[in-house]
């Protein structure tokens, strides 16, 4: 979505909260405001639902830490972190929520980095949004959507705002509050009289430090602090003109408009673990999942159907073969091997020993004209079969029980298109042998083949 709607919460609920929706492709505001307290959040639900939604909380509420864990065993370092800060926390750990950050950094010493907020504020800013119907997948502190380039601070001020004694922090908010971006997880949310003590304590007490303790590494790192302010802050022309503190102004910006411009570079998350986002889907995306499931189910059906089908025919094609090799092998008993492959140009060099011509004038064309005479005259068996290829005629030499039998089926024949010339019958015992000279009527209306074929038998 190229519109994103930006929520600020405050600590309590009647703090005030800030709103902005921002054009993250043409990087400009579309709108932005106020609301009193968590309790007019309702009045953003409809911006809410045909946008993206990310929301900022206080960074007074939620204390980053770095620190050095000695084991590379993520949850074993997740379960040691909460007593390891034990003695820093002011609230006992079972009550406190730990989130954590996957930064890796190879100039940093340390190699866990961890946010620490209370489990009841969490439950409460999940309260506010869900009451409002305002979904959210983002929770971040304030402080990690500053600006941060190398080790500069970063600064802006926010709009006054009232809120309660920090817990953690032990701080509070009186008239304003200065939101302070000091590393890549450093950082703070100071109300007004805060920010002139901190100021005042950091940088002005370098001035009464010896020369020889000026000297020193920590002297030095506080007094070459750049800190890039984008509004007007309180004491802090006063004690930059007293210090070596160097102050970079930068083009003003409305806060949630700079936090919307900086929060995409850091990836962290208050929501995980216990309060990860389930993915709520809609009534029409299940509709379509159900679809969806109903459309696979049939595929696979079919699949398993069409399946067991070529499973079927593979069966019946094995069975097909076994039985053309057998008929190959009884129909020539000489032969040895015998493959599916080759059966046909076999067959093919038999029938050229045969004397084969064309499809018309051939053995095997005058084979199918005969055949039917032969399935109406049962009785008549034949004895041999004799083809010559150069006349085109087939000499058959049967065997039967009666001379009807004969005579049958030269009438069989003749219905065939064929001219049948009967040869003498013997009489042998109590069977009858005759012959038939059979010639196509067909070789009369072409011409007969030019290649010379052998006759066979």
């Amino acid at each position: 979505m190229a519109e994103i709607l930006y929520i600020r919460l405050g600590s309590q609920v009647q703090d005030e909260i800030s709103w902005l929706v921002f054009n993250t492709a043409e990087q400009e505001i579309i709108a932005s405001g106020e609301l009193a307290h968590a309790e007019q959040l309702s009045d953003l639900t409809d911006k809410a639902q045909q946008r993206l939604v990310k929301v900022f909380v206080p960074g007074c509420d939620v204390l980053l830490k770095r620190l050095v864990v000695p084991t590379k065993s993520q949850r074993a370092m997740r379960s040691a972190v909460p007593y390891m800060l034990e003695d820093e926390l002011a609230q006992d750990v079972d009550e406190l929520f730990f989130a954590y950050a996957n930064i890796s950094n190879d100039n940093s010493e340390y190699n866990c980095f961890v946010a620490v907020t209370q489990r009841a504020q969490m439950l409460m800013w999940q309260s506010w949004l869900a009451d409002a119907n305002i979904q959210t997948k983002t929770l971040q502190p304030d402080v990690l959507a500053m600006p941060y380039v190398d080790e500069q601070w970063s600064a802006i001020s926010l709009h006054p705002a009232n809120s309660s004694v920090n817990a953690l922090s032990n701080t509070s908010s009186k008239q304003s509050q200065i939101v302070v971006r000091q590393g890549e997880w450093q950082g703070c949310v100071l109300d007004s009289e805060v920010w002139q003590f901190t100021l005042q304590n950091i940088f002005l007490s370098e001035q009464s430090i010896s020369s020889s303790e000026k000297k020193s590494d920590t002297a030095q790192d506080v007094n070459e602090i750049t800190i890039n302010t984008y509004s007007d802050l309180p004491f802090l022309n006063e004690v930059a003109s007293q210090s070596g503190l160097t102050v970079v102004k930068a083009e003003e910006e409305l806060p949630l408009a700079l936090f919307a411009q900086h929060c995409q570079r850091s990836t962290f998350n208050l929501l995980q673990g216990e309060f990860k986002v389930k993915e709520h889907r809609s009534k029409n995306v299940n509709n379509w999942l159900w679809a969806a499931g109903f459309a696979v189910c049939a595929l696979l059906l079919n699949v398993s159907y069409k399946s067991a089908q070529l499973w079927q025919l593979s069966a019946q094609q094995k069975q097909v073969e076994v039985q053309i090799i057998a008929r190959y092998k009884k129909a020539f008993p000489r032969a040895k091997k015998v493959r599916i492959g080759t059966i046909k140009s076999q067959l093919n060099r038999k029938i050229a020993q045969l004397g084969g011509a064309s499809d018309q004038a051939g053995f095997l064309s005058m084979l199918s004209q005969v055949q039917p005479a032969f399935a109406k005259v049962p009785e008549l068996k034949p004895e041999s079969l004799k083809f010559d290829g150069k006349r085109q005629e087939l000499r058959l030499q049967a065997i039967a029980d009666d001379y009807q039998y004969f005579e049958r089926f030269k009438e069989a024949l003749n219905v065939t298109n064929v001219t049948v010339k009967q040869g003498a019958q013997n009489n042998q015992g109590d069977q009858i042998t005759g012959s038939f000279s059979i010639v196509s009527n067909r070789n009369n209306l072409s011409k007969p083949s030019s290649t010379r074929s052998k006759g066979g038998s």
